[in-house]
């Protein structure tokens, strides 16, 4: 039998995953704003890992059991 995760484990992924959002925000609105190839190319790899961090994250969380 798995067991869910404890209630300060789940609370911690939830601030986990706020922060990656916060993070995730800011590399978007930056995108906008960035004119050098190099740095927009990194910022685009940057959203595409925090996108995956978070829907791993929301992962982890949707079979969380308290």
């Amino acid at each position: 039998m798995q067991q869910g995760l404890a209630l300060h484990e789940t609370l911690e992924l939830h601030e986990l995953m706020t922060a990656k959002t916060v993070c995730l925000l800011e590399a978007k609105a930056r995108q906008q704003l960035v004119r050098d190839p190099a740095l927009k190319a990194m910022l685009q790899q940057d959203v595409q890992q925090t996108t995956q961090a978070i829907t791993e994250l929301q992962g982890i969380l949707g079979k969380a059991q308290i």
